[in-house]
């Protein structure tokens, strides 16, 4: 495992600045349940027995930075439906309706939601006589072709000591961008996606929909840590992966407490509905790498239904952590002395003089100081590369967070230096330049046939039907077909096989 080496003064720096923060405090009975940073596991990519089978309930990570172009705002990016394929249709992904999909802010340190932002969501077919998600080519969100579309409400809640105390609309039936299908049904997905961006009249702004999924890492550090001689690195697993976002721009000052105490806290929660009717919690995410890699099989599923303010119950998880004993075991690199309170303070309360509030109760969340305005150039390794702006402060769509996490657990801020990391440093996409930041989701169809195959090797896989046929029979037979049932299915399917495939040809060749 490599990583590229950063200026040593940043690192003298940020040591001092952690081992000052640890010398502030011991661990305490408060301490709660962490980061145990760990190797390449998506921040919550299938994390826990009871969501890996539920995927529209499934956070998969959660983002929160300083707006670098409008530095008086907060962005928060929360990420759902892991490991989403292209080209998954006929049935897209889509944001469950039974869900409450929310984004939690503890504005004053003491691990309780203060605010909730609470995104709740509606389906419309248009024609449920249709196998298809679109039934021609999509040009706007409203478009009559578009089959399947969803929107959302936007519900703002103040808490007081965990009840609600007033709830306000901010938006109401908000377009969804729908899932990228491909070239020929969307030419101009980004047209699709910044039309789903829209600004409230409180000044939130907001999005909802299908974007390339930012977190890059190599995964294969399941098969007993890449392969048990690092033969197994360098390759980003989620590459041309999706999931479904939801991001969110607010001004600073209505997540913070005052300009005295700029620290916020922000976590994501997923809430089904039973079969009682009542909305029961499911998923939860805030610090990146906490379910996959900390918490046992065993308190997996108690996590995701859990509070921060009741963190306690997986302190041991933190303190004694499974993952630096995989790594002596396998690469006789010395775990470091337990109880990992370098872990505890840094991850759960927050670094002092950084992005720990004041009279901190440690729990687990991802913590900002939005007085911390953008650089310019962010570094990948953020906090420990000197770049304050970076996580653990926060967290950027750029921010390595694979890596940092890999060397704080093999000892980075107890002397032992390290550059370890799985070699995939950026993501496969670009991040936009403005909100929602997120790059752009990979297509289903990517304009090519398989590589080999011919016109005429094609059409002798279709069978004798098509024989003869030219491409504007075909076309014309999708229309003549539609009420023909299941005896049509064929000509339909394969008329729209060699329309789009001839639009492919024009439009990249």
């Amino acid at each position: 495992m490599t990583s590229t080496s950063r200026s040593g003064a940043g690192r003298r720096s940020i040591a001092t600045l952690v081992c000052g923060a640890l010398a502030a405090g011991g661990l305490t009975a408060a301490g709660v349940a962490a980061f145990a940073p760990g190797a390449a596991s998506a921040s919550s990519h299938r994390e826990a027995p009871l969501i890996s089978g539920q995927p529209q309930f499934d956070n998969t990570d959660l983002y929160a930075f300083v707006s670098p172009d409008k530095p008086d705002t907060t962005t928060i990016v929360a990420n759902w439906i892991p490991m989403e394929e292209p080209a998954g249709g006929p049935n897209f992904f889509q944001f469950a309706e039974d869900a409450e999909y929310d984004i939690r802010v503890d504005k004053d340190g003491d691990a309780q939601e203060d605010l909730i932002f609470r995104y709740t969501f509606k389906t419309k077919t248009k024609n449920d006589k249709s196998f298809l998600y679109n039934t021609g080519v999509v040009e706007s969100l409203d478009d009559k072709d578009l089959n399947i579309t969803q929107t959302y409400d936007i519900e703002l809640i103040k808490l007081k000591n965990r009840r609600a105390v007033s709830k306000t609309k901010l938006a109401d039936d908000v377009w969804v961008a729908p899932s990228n299908v491909g070239k020929a049904s969307m030419p101009d997905f980004k047209k699709l996606r910044d039309e789903a961006v829209y600004e409230t009249a409180s000044g939130v702004t907001t999005f909802a929909g299908q974007a390339d999924d930012p977190f890059f890492a190599d995964l294969r550090v399941f098969d007993l840590l890449y392969g048990a001689d690092l033969s197994e690195v360098g390759r980003d697993t989620l590459k041309q992966y999706n999931v479904n976002s939801i991001a969110l721009q607010v001004p600073s000052e209505a997540i913070i407490e005052s300009h005295d105490q700029p620290i916020t806290g922000i976590w994501s929660t997923t809430q089904r509905e039973g079969a009682d009717g009542q909305y029961h919690q499911v998923s939860r995410l805030g610090m990146p790498l906490v379910n996959e890699v900390v918490n046992p099989i065993k308190d997996k599923d108690t996590f995701n239904a859990s509070s921060p303010v009741d963190d306690a119950q997986f302190l041991e998880n933190v303190t004694e952590p499974e993952l630096p004993k995989l790594f002596e075991a396998i690469y006789k690199i010395p775990a470091p002395d337990e109880p990992r309170n370098d872990l505890v303070d840094v991850f759960l309360k927050g670094v002092k003089d950084l992005n720990q509030p004041p009279y901190v109760t440690p729990s687990e969340q991802l913590r900002l100081n939005t007085s911390i305005k953008p650089t310019k150039k962010p570094k990948r390794l953020g906090v420990l590369d000197g770049d304050t702006q970076g996580f653990p402060n926060g967290r950027r769509l750029t921010d390595d967070v694979l890596d940092i996490a890999v060397q704080v657990v093999e000892g980075e801020l107890l002397g032992a230096k390290n550059d370890l990391g799985d070699a995939v440093d950026k993501n496969d996409k670009k991040f936009g330049n403005y909100f929602p930041y997120i790059g752009l989701p990979t297509a289903g169809s990517r304009g090519k046939t398989v590589e080999g195959n011919t016109t005429d090797s094609v059409r002798s896989g279709l069978g004798d039907g098509l024989t003869g046929a030219s491409s504007k029979d075909n076309t014309m037979l999708i229309a003549s077909s539609a009420a023909g049932g299941a005896g049509g299915f064929l000509l339909i399917a394969t008329g729209l096989f060699w329309w789009r495939r001839r639009r492919n040809e024009r439009a990249y060749y």
